[in-house]
């Protein structure tokens, strides 16, 4: 604190020696004090710092210094030497002060404005997944039996109270929510799927064969009773007809597949541990799901009969992907341990076992990114363990950090964007809305 003291008189002493000398030529309205700050000190008996918008919104302070009696005339604006240094001096290290402080507390201020919503949950919940069915009503689910409600546009949530688990002593573990216009379904595991035709009012229980391949990992739901849905072992089934029918969109098991292309040069193949996770769906209805163990990836196009599985192509296990956008082919992100992102170069052909990714710079203290989106506006988010939550505004080429989640006790799983309305699901019970 003495050499910040030390430097802010030394500049307000510069800054008024130098009007000084040249008072009559000198404009200091498009001098600068630092990057992006501007400070304005006009010839008048009121000195002001001009507010500054800075790139994410935040104001300095505006300071206005009134001179309390007449001064001496006789210098050429209306100062004497000793009124000059006494105000000029005195306002200009008054506004350097005032610079560095604003400037120390706009690198300590959050880049963003999430908020934790307080839910009726256990601390030890873990929130999966979260969809609207219009602006004001919405579910969220997760472990420990959570299904809760909004119907203010995700301000707050309630229990939702579905019926259909009541006379069940089981906490499922829901890991999936999709709504299209009133039509609604949710799956979870021990396997279960329920459907909602009237917007979340009341729920019916779809039945499934026990011999399911897998745990239900997630659904879509598409249009006129029809949905799709995706279990761990990497099966896929459609219906048309609102749960009456499902038709199988994959021939081959991922286990049959695997043994076949083993010996082709797929690295970690032979490992294969059974299941899959981190499986995502884009608007196409291709899919791109990572091995369990991190070694390597799988792609689905409709129409094919497999699974295609791809190299990593880095030394790093990875830890989830993702559709950039709405198609698969144009654009991937990859998040690998410790903390790496990276994305697809260029248009990818998903019939190739090797596409190439670029690593991108993000320092995430070792803690490993769990989810990545992007925005309309092409900002990118992405969030991972330890509360960390990371902004991008040149697609993904780097990262700010975001310290709203850095007290909240648990990991961050997913990002999900409904317009201008921005949520972060996690362990802990938590759920953070994006004000801002």
């Amino acid at each position: 604190m003495r050499v910040q003291t030390t430097t802010i008189c030394a500049l307000g002493a510069s800054v008024a020696l130098l009007a000084f000398l040249s008072i009559r030529d000198y404009n200091p309205v498009n001098s600068r004090l630092g990057s992006g700050s501007t400070a304005a000190l006009q010839r008048t008996n009121r000195i002001t710092s001009t507010p500054h918008t800075s790139r994410f919104g935040s104001r300095s302070r505006c300071i206005q210094a009134k001179a309390g009696k007449k001064h001496d005339m006789s210098s050429p604006d209306g100062l004497s030497r000793r009124g000059f240094f006494a105000n000029g001096a005195g306002a200009a290290g008054l506004a350097g002060a005032m610079y560095f402080a604003d400037a120390k507390n706009a690198q300590a201020e959050k880049i963003s404005k999430w908020e934790r919503l307080q839910l009726p949950v256990s601390d030890t919940s873990v929130m999966f997944d979260l969809d609207f069915v219009d602006d004001k009503t919405g579910f969220l689910v997760g472990s420990q039996g959570t299904f809760l409600k909004t119907t203010d546009g995700g301000l707050s949530f309630s229990d939702a109270n579905i019926d259909v688990t009541s006379d069940e002593d089981i906490n499922y573990r829901w890991e999936a929510i999709s709504f299209k216009g009133n039509e609604g379904w949710a799956v979870g595991k021990p396997s279960i799927m329920i459907h909602t035709l009237d917007g979340g009012k009341s729920w019916e229980r779809i039945p499934f064969s026990s011999q399911l391949p897998g745990d239900f990992l997630g659904i879509t739901a598409l249009e006129n009773n029809a949905a799709e849905v995706i279990t761990s072992a990497g099966a896929i089934y459609k219906t048309v007809n609102g749960g009456k029918n499902w038709k199988a969109q994959v021939v081959e098991t991922i286990d049959a597949t695997l043994n076949r292309v083993s010996s082709s040069g797929v690295s970690g193949a032979s490992y294969y541990s059974g299941s899959i996770n981190s499986v995502v769906r884009d608007t196409k209805g291709q899919y791109i799901g990572v091995n369990a163990r991190g070694n390597f990836y799988l792609t689905f196009k409709p129409g094919d009969n497999a699974w295609m599985p791809h190299n990593r192509k880095t030394i790093r296990r990875i830890v989830t992907m993702g559709v950039v956008g709405d198609d698969l082919t144009e654009g991937m992100w990859m998040t690998t341990r410790a903390g790496g992102v990276s994305f697809a170069k260029g248009k990818s052909d998903l019939d190739t076992q090797e596409i190439d990714f670029v690593d991108t710079t993000i320092n995430s203290g070792g803690y490993g990114i769990l989810d990545v989106t992007k925005l309309s506006n092409g900002d990118m988010w992405c969030v991972g363990g330890g509360g960390k939550i990371f902004l991008s505004r040149n697609g993904g080429k780097s990262w700010i950090a975001d310290n709203s989640g850095d007290n909240e006790p648990g990991n961050l799983y997913k990002v999900k964007f409904f317009g201008d309305d921005g949520f972060i699901l996690g362990s802990g019970g938590i759920l953070l809305r994006f004000q801002g």
